[in-house]
């Protein structure tokens, strides 16, 4: 199979889909790989380290035109929607629930649209997802740590204060991989850290992990309004399968919160678990509301390139390599957890959480495949 790795173009997006190590991995099972001319600039791979793994450099319109499988890190935007084939796969990251127009140009391309974010593991847990999910749950922190000073419009404050000085609180919404990545760095600076879920048994791991450190607090409404308003940081890294996040944190909480207050959106891919959330970017990063500062960056690991994609590539090879192996019929039909991640088949929406939220007919994946 020919697999094409196009450059990332979407805003400060400087990951890429394929390290030089998984080029060669690839090129040995007999593959072959057309890079995008810089798209490993960002990772400090240069075109020369992707020709000697075996890769061939091309234009993006190259790319586009003869791959079979197309392999990128963020969602193919409107120009790149635009060349997609029917007899194309695209596996990537894809957040489809709350992108309609997106959503909408995969099932006019015909293609066999793969989403890193549902495939599945034997434990129920997205074994593709959580690498970001780590990334992020640590970078929430330091944003969140760096957002609270005076100069970025936060209540000056230092996260793990000093001796003589309390903390800042920091509120962790959801017990996932973001959260506790979030929880431990959170923790690790010194901050006074609360952590609120649903799931009894999160909690129970968590405050088995963390001890007296944490404070685990199951999830009601009323808890979430109480914890919220006492906190100077707050995380929101809840997590639906390929659905929209849920408004856990209302406008009128943010209201009420204290002044120079920071939030981090971690859930903004999936449209976002705060009401007043918006997504934006690395260049411009936070925006305020009721003087409770938003930093909402909906592609948070693009900041640390080199990490992140090094991260990815560890997970998603094995799923690539299968594709490429067997083909996206064949491989799909192989493994019921990589078949959890197909959203879109040759027209049709084949993800639940994505067909309820945009109200589309959902056809099961199986049948898709015939």
């Amino acid at each position: 199979m020919l697999i094409g790795v196009p450059k990332e173009v979407k805003v400060a997006e400087q990951r890429i889909g394929l390290t030089p190590n998984a080029v060669h991995e690839l090129v040995t099972h007999g593959h072959g790989v057309v890079v995008g001319t810089g798209a490993g600039t960002g990772i400090g791979a240069a075109d020369a380290a992707y020709e000697q793994a075996g890769a061939r450099i091309a234009t993006v319109e190259e790319v586009w035109d003869q791959a079979e499988m197309i392999v990128k890190v963020k969602e193919p935007q409107a120009p790149e929607r635009a060349m997609l084939r029917p007899d194309q796969v695209l596996f990537t990251y894809l957040h489809l629930a709350p992108d309609v127009a997106q959503t909408a140009d995969l099932i006019a391309s015909g293609a066999t649209c793969i989403a890193y974010e549902t495939v599945t593991d034997a434990n129920g847990g997205l074994p593709l997802l959580a690498p970001m999910s780590r990334v992020a749950g640590r970078m929430s922190v330091q944003a969140g740590a760096h957002a609270l000073e005076a100069p970025n419009g936060g209540a000056g404050l230092l996260l793990g204060g000093v001796p003589g000085v309390p903390p800042a609180s920091t509120v962790v919404i959801g017990g996932g991989v973001v959260g506790e990545n979030a929880i431990e760095m959170a923790i690790g600076l010194g901050s006074r850290v609360t952590v609120i879920d649903r799931n009894v048994d999160v909690l129970d791991r968590l405050d088995r992990r963390f001890g007296p450190a944490l404070q685990t607090i199951y999830s009601t409404r009323r808890a979430i309004d109480e914890a919220v308003l006492g906190a100077d940081l707050v995380i929101g890294a809840v997590l639906v399968k390929g659905d929209k996040a849920p408004k856990l944190v209302t406008a009128d909480m943010v209201r009420h919160m204290r002044a120079g207050a920071v939030m981090v959106d971690v859930a903004i891919d999936q449209g976002g678990c705060f009401e007043t959330s918006h997504a934006t970017t690395h260049s411009d990063p936070t925006f305020v509301v009721d003087d409770v500062v938003h930093y909402c960056v909906a592609n948070m690991p693009g900041a640390v390139p080199r990490t992140s994609t090094y991260a990815l590539n560890n997970a998603t090879l094995p799923f690539v390599l299968a594709l490429a192996e067997s083909g996206p019929r064949q491989a799909l039909l192989d493994d019921p957890h990589l078949l959890g991640g197909l959203n879109v088949y040759a027209g049709h929406v084949t993800e639940t959480h994505v067909a309820a939220s945009q109200d589309r007919p959902y056809t099961d994946p199986l049948e898709a495949l015939g």
